[in-house]
């Protein structure tokens, strides 16, 4: 027996430890019984209170006398005695029972729904009666006044067999397209229908029509708006003659007064699983709720949680022993879970020695469950605006995030996204259009997305066609949708890795082409090849002419990738070369925008800009240079320089000026022993420079 304490409320497990195998002898039980501490001290409230795969729906007789349950596999039933304890009988089924009724105060008159669409009736001793409807089940009920069987399921008829009579009456006709589950008021006979479509149903018995409809899926979108699935309705279940509860299939649980169309309290379990089972506690005014992961047990009138029970395999169904602390829950594990809530109310009468037992059990605690809290990141916190709370109360740091209260999320979220309901009307009607649209004369019109992709996929539609090949079809295909809607997917024909892949792709498309063409020239040659021995000359010449072709195509689909792959590097190459010529030329031009500053020497004086200016002129070349840099030009990057200079004018001397200093320029450059003593003739003056 294990015990838990979420919320500060006992629950004990009286399901849990170890189990013995039934092949076991009753002297290997004892020596068990002896050795291992842990199967000592367990506690196995009913013998064999189990199923040989999993059990789905548990019930308790309105007498207390007997607990029935169904499991798998095979399909059965086990009903158990609570005077011994143990188990009265066992039967199987043809197929698996989704759910049934005890007709009677004990388990002697019993009807079962099953999956084959058939409804077997049973009686002390057996199966009495079987019979078919026309759709299959999902839910059934039974009126004791009336003695009416209500069945309800795939279709929009709820199905009358009335028992007394023996026959199947008219059945009620609903705006519904299916209907997951039905119930009926002990009070006022008052039938409900909770429907695919997110709505619950009241029938008039007396008048057999509707008296009133109750939108449960328009109240939850308007609760939250992130939903991620329908709220269909899969739980129903009356508190008295006025208060219903509702379980929807999105997770929330909706408590309503029949005199209002509102709920008076949502409970939301922030898992988005569908809700299996919803039960009242008369005496503290509690509500259980059940989905596959958790069953939580809260206050009616404010929501509060009391406690709550985690599933370490997935629940089914919840049954509550009538004004006890008892219950016990089926799931996908062959034991089927037994806990004891002492706080709720006492043990039953047959298991009294449950309240000695729970004084002496040791505790072991757990952790709290967070419940109305949403968990949060750091992003999402930013996103609304909520990241100067961190480090207060209204803040909980968990793992990589926060917890907060769903209230002041909601609110926050609300004013963060106040637009959001509109943009999630506008995008459901655009589907709704879309979707009616779909139904309309379809014209082949090419998509916005990749529009040269989508052409080529018709073309090769239609050779196929034409070539009565089969072969698949990426527009028709809804897993490829999104590659000719979303603008992200778009081909991007000047990248570099579509450059190198055009090439092999377009010799993959001509080998396709010359494979086709290849296949129906050899369907030509096949008459041939039966009448004659060995090959003709025909075909093998068609056959070195696809080799040859074959060896070409690799050719040029070699030059052709070699050709690519060089134009994308020198494309690269003076793509750089712009680059730096750019950034030159930047450089240049804010070197430019700077002030020009002269210096002068000790003892100068300033006479204007046009001195300084016949002083540069005077410079020597390569003084000019350095200082006008104007003047140079850089093109390239490899050093090539430009410069530009003017040049004096010459004056235009006589001819005999011209001889005089030609003379003059001759003595200067004259090697030494050597004198000139006229134009042509020269004459030796020793060794001596002169």
């Amino acid at each position: 027996m294990q015990v838990s304490d979420p919320n500060n409320v006992k629950i004990y497990n009286l399901s849990a430890g170890k189990s013995l195998p039934e092949w076991l002898s009753e002297r290997k039980r004892r020596a068990l019984l002896k050795k291992n501490v842990d199967i000592r001290r367990r506690i196995e409230l009913i013998q064999d209170f189990d199923m040989p795969g999993l059990s789905s729906t548990v019930k308790v007789s309105k007498d207390g006398q007997y607990i029935l349950a169904t499991g798998i596999y095979k399909p059965r039933i086990k009903c158990f005695d609570v005077n011994n304890l143990s188990l009265k009988f066992e039967r199987c089924f043809d197929s698996e029972a989704v759910t049934f009724q005890i007709l009677s105060d004990d388990y002697s008159k019993l009807v079962f729904l099953q999956c084959d669409r058939y409804i077997e009736f049973h009686a002390a001793f057996g199966r009495y009666y079987r019979l078919r409807i026309p759709k299959f089940g999902r839910d059934m009920q039974y009126d004791y006044p009336s003695c009416d069987l209500f069945v309800v399921g795939a279709s929009s008829d709820i199905y009358r067999l009335n028992l007394e009579r023996g026959q199947f009456m008219t059945p009620y006709t609903s705006t519904a397209s299916s209907i997951n589950k039905c119930c009926i008021n002990p009070y006022h006979q008052l039938l409900i229908c909770g429907t695919q479509e997110g709505k619950v149903e009241a029938w008039d018995q007396r008048s057999k029509s509707i008296v009133g409809t109750l939108d449960c899926a328009f109240t939850c979108f308007n609760e939250n708006k992130d939903m991620e699935s329908f709220p269909s309705i899969t739980a129903l279940k009356f508190n008295g003659a006025l208060h219903l509860g509702v379980g929807t299939a999105s997770g929330q649980v909706l408590l309503y007064d029949l005199r209002s169309n509102k709920p008076f309290y949502i409970k939301d379990h922030m898992n988005d699983l569908p809700i299996k089972d919803v039960e009242f506690h008369y005496q503290q005014d509690l509500v259980f709720s059940l989905d596959c992961s958790v069953l939580k047990i809260w206050e009616k009138n404010n929501g509060q949680l009391y406690t709550s029970i985690d599933a370490s395999t997935e629940f089914n169904n919840l049954c509550t022993v009538p004004n006890t602390g008892l219950l016990f829950l089926a799931n996908e594990n062959p034991k089927i879970q037994t806990y004891y809530i002492p706080s709720m109310g006492p043990a039953p009468k047959w298991a009294s020695f449950l309240d000695s037992l729970t004084e002496e059990l040791e505790e072991s605690n757990t952790e709290n469950v967070y419940d109305d809290y949403k968990f949060v990141t750091k992003a999402e916190l930013e996103n609304l605006g909520l990241d100067h709370l961190v480090g207060t109360k209204l803040l909980r740091a968990y793992m990589h995030g926060y917890f907060m209260d769903i209230r002041l999320y909601k609110k926050a979220r609300a004013v963060a996204n106040p637009f959001e309901f509109e943009e999630y009307r506008k995008k459901k009607i655009k589907e709704t259009i879309d979707k009616d649209r779909e139904n309309r004369v379809q014209v082949n019109k090419l998509p916005k997305v990749n529009k040269d992709l989508a052409l080529k996929l018709m073309n090769e539609e239609q050779n196929s066609k034409k070539n009565k090949v089969n072969a698949a079809n990426l527009l028709v295909d809804n897993r490829f949708k999104a590659l000719f809607e979303n603008p992200d997917f778009e081909v991007d024909k000047n990248a570099d890795e579509y450059r190198l892949l055009n090439p092999v792709l377009s010799r993959l498309d001509t080998a396709k082409a010359k494979k086709l063409k290849k296949s129906l020239i050899s369907e030509d040659f096949e008459p041939i090849e039966e009448e004659m021995e060995g090959k003709n000359s025909s075909e093998e010449d068609t056959e070195d002419e696809f080799e040859e072709e074959s060896s070409d195509d690799e050719h040029t689909w070699s030059k052709e990738l070699k050709k690519q792959h060089k134009m994308i590097n020198e494309e690269h190459r003076q793509q750089e070369l712009r680059k730096a010529e750019e950034d030159l030329r930047n450089l240049e031009e804010e070197i430019k925008k700077q002030p020009t500053l002269y210096e002068f020497k000790h003892g100068d004086e300033f006479k204007g800009l046009n001195s300084i200016k016949k002083k540069t002129n005077r410079a020597p070349l390569s003084e000019r240079l350095k200082e006008e840099d104007a003047s140079v030009k850089l093109l390239g990057s490899v050093g090539n320089r430009e410069m530009t200079f003017s040049t004096r004018k010459k004056k235009n001397f006589s001819l005999e000026e011209k001889n005089r200093r030609h003379r003059e320029e001759r003595k200067r450059l004259v090697r030494p022993g050597f004198t000139i003593k006229s134009k042509y003739k020269t004459k030796f003056s020793g060794g001596k420079r002169r």
